[in-house]
Order: structure tokens, then sequence, then C-alpha cells
């Protein structure tokens, strides 16, 4: 089970000195680079080629957007606390339609100080 889904919210903890403590939702997780698209961190400025669509309209010219960070630069924010915290897992039962199924569950750590 991944510590880190789409959708969390996360902190950066690590990397350039401006993006430092910033938080942010996962937009998408790339599993296969071990990296995590965060909203609002780590923008660059990409330059796309002008060409023209089905309707005659020009696309292209320079967009910002948001770059891949590690996984491991960014921490899993506590939605109690709201600071950066670890992750783990538990078996919980579930019960549906009658059936009782064991699944593993993630949960934010208490965290002691700030990572």
């Amino acid at each position: 089970m991944a510590n880190i889904k789409k959708g969390d919210l996360v902190q950066v903890i690590a990397g350039a000195r401006d993006e430092r403590g910033k938080q942010g939702k996962v937009l998408d997780v790339i599993v296969e680079q071990d990296r995590v698209i965060v909203e609002g961190v780590n923008y660059v400025t990409k330059h796309t080629r002008v060409g023209q669509t089905q309707r005659g309209t020009k696309t292209g010219g320079i967009e910002t957007m948001e770059a891949p960070i590690h996984i491991s630069n960014v921490a899993l924010v506590d939605p109690e606390s709201k600071k950066p915290t670890r992750v783990g897992h538990r078996l919980e039962e579930q019960v549906k339609d009658g059936n009782k199924r064991t699944v593993r569950v993630r949960y934010a750590k208490k965290s002691g100080k700030d990572l």
C-alpha cells in the first residue's frame, strides 16, 4: 500500500529553499519514477511549439506548470494538527454485504515535533 496517494495533502520537507515548507494537494503520482506532482509547488516554465488545431486557432507559447518532485522530499500532513507526519498502516475489519474482510488502512501517526 502506498504512503502517498492522489488527493493527499502533503508538505515539502526538502528541496529548494523557497519550496520548503509549502503545503499542497497531490495532483498525480508517478510510481515508476517515485515522484509526485504537488499543486502550487515546483513551478517550471515550459516552451511549447506553436501549432494549429482543427478549428484554426493557434496553440503553443510559454506556459508555467508544476514539475514532479521526488516522493522522499514530501511528507503527509496530519489532518488534525496540520503538521507533517509519518504514515502507518493497521488492519481493520470491514463488513460489506454481511461478509467480513480484513483491510489495510492508512493513518497519520502522532508527530511529537516538526519534521
